[in-house]
């Protein structure tokens, strides 16, 4: 099945083409049928990743499969949240992001601060679909006083996994797409579309 992908984030796209190696689903990013970016002007991650996902099926006429994700600091109340790739001001800016987060906890002990990334994953099977199905997935760690490792993208140098004693950005790429809130929420739309053919 030919399916479109909502997103123009290429560490998105790249960890979710991965993830869906093998499955049944051909997944085509949307540049490739020049659709725009979606307003995202949702209160919350699940509305948020049904706007991208009707706006990217209502482009092509494919099914489409979206997400909204972020990170929520417990010590700012679940801030950045549905704001985390624009936190800092300008969209997609993550070392503005970063600099603002750590600068947001300067001086918090490492009981204090305590985080998780947050998907929502959601799937459309036209633009007008009024039950689409919806999934998600969390990661719980905490946020470092500085960065560390090299790989991913956003804010995983500052996310802290203590049961691996590792950042989200040093881990192996297939490791991270294993057990992170992107794997949690694909692999539970996954068995949902599954149990629904």
């Amino acid at each position: 099945m030919k399916v479109v992908l909502a997103t123009g984030n290429k560490g998105k796209l790249a960890e979710l083409r991965h993830m869906l190696e093998g499955s049944a689903f051909q997944v085509l990013p949307q540049s490739d049928f020049g659709v725009p970016e979606a307003e995202e002007t949702g209160l919350s991650f699940v509305e948020n990743a049904i706007l991208k996902a009707r706006h990217a099926a209502a482009h092509t006429g494919l099914p489409a499969i979206a997400d909204d994700s972020g990170i929520e600091v417990e010590a700012l109340n679940g801030a950045p949240g549905i704001y985390s790739a624009r936190y800092a001001g300008r969209h997609g800016d993550s070392r503005a992001n970063n600099d603002k987060l750590l600068a947001a906890l300067a001086g918090l002990p490492e009981g204090e601060r305590g985080a998780r990334f947050y998907c929502v994953m959601v799937f459309l099977r036209h633009a007008e679909d009024p039950t689409p199905v919806i999934a998600e997935g969390a990661w719980t760690g905490r946020i470092l006083e500085a960065p560390r490792g090299e790989g991913g993208f956003g804010y995983d140098p500052l996310f802290f996994d203590p049961a691996l004693g590792r950042s989200a950005a040093e881990l192996d790429p297939a490791e991270k797409n294993r057990i992170s809130h992107r794997a949690r929420a694909l692999a539970q739309l996954r068995a949902r579309l599954v149990s629904d053919q």
